[in-house]
């Protein structure tokens, strides 16, 4: 059976939906939360959140998940069909905004792990964009977005579809004050490629 494209939601979906018998709970959930631009309740949600989670592929679709986090509301809401965000000097490799040269489709998801534990998925269109050529079109960005640090790029979403994560499963954390320097701790570029000692199993090494 094929089906022909829905207002929201891939044609897998649907197909999938229709084997597990979930085609109407779906239905309602598209009719009654997903929308195809930013609410002002939207807007004002990413207007307090400090990270976000993001997806993206390259042309052949080989997937890759990445992380941002700023100060609250880094990801600015340009209007209800448009965000931006900075991409801040890092490591070099640029995945994620490499794969959005090869493949604009972008997936964001907010997280308030503290307050609401509510979700907010953006996905969207994403193109790639100098800080001073953003900046001319769009003014009002603002210059103090992380003290001592210029953007390399911004992210800047055209919004297609915006829709819930529900409370369910969100656990709660509690924000706290970042420990200091361990000395057990290795260096994040040996974090996970380094040598590391293993700890010793009191079972298998008993003297």
């Amino acid at each position: 059976m094929t089906f022909p494209p829905p207002p929201f939601g891939s044609a897998g979906e649907h197909r999938l939906q229709q084997h597990l018998g979930s085609a109407e709970r779906a239905a309602r959930f598209y009719d009654q939360q997903v929308r195809p631009c930013l609410t002002a309740e939207m807007r004002e949600f990413i207007s307090h959140q400090n990270m976000v989670f993001l997806a993206t592929s390259d042309a052949h679709g080989a997937c890759d998940s990445s992380f941002r986090a700023g100060p609250p509301g880094f990801v600015h809401v340009l209007d209800e069909h448009t965000l931006a965000y900075p991409e801040f000097r890092g490591n070099g490799v640029l995945a994620s905004a490499g794969n959005i040269t090869e493949n604009p489709h972008l997936g964001m998801l907010f997280v308030d792990f503290t307050h609401h534990h509510i979700g907010l998925h953006v996905n969207g269109t994403a193109h790639l964009y100098a800080d001073a050529d953003l900046r001319s079109a769009r003014p009002g960005l603002p210059d103090d977005i992380a003290p001592g640090r210029r953007p390399e790029l911004w992210v800047h979403l055209t919004v297609e579809e915006a829709y819930i994560h529900c409370s369910k499963y969100i656990p709660h954390l509690v924000p706290g004050p970042r420990p200091g320097h361990r000395p057990d701790r290795p260096k994040d570029a040996d974090y996970f490629t380094g040598s590391r000692t293993a700890p010793v199993d009191p079972v298998m090494h008993r003297g």
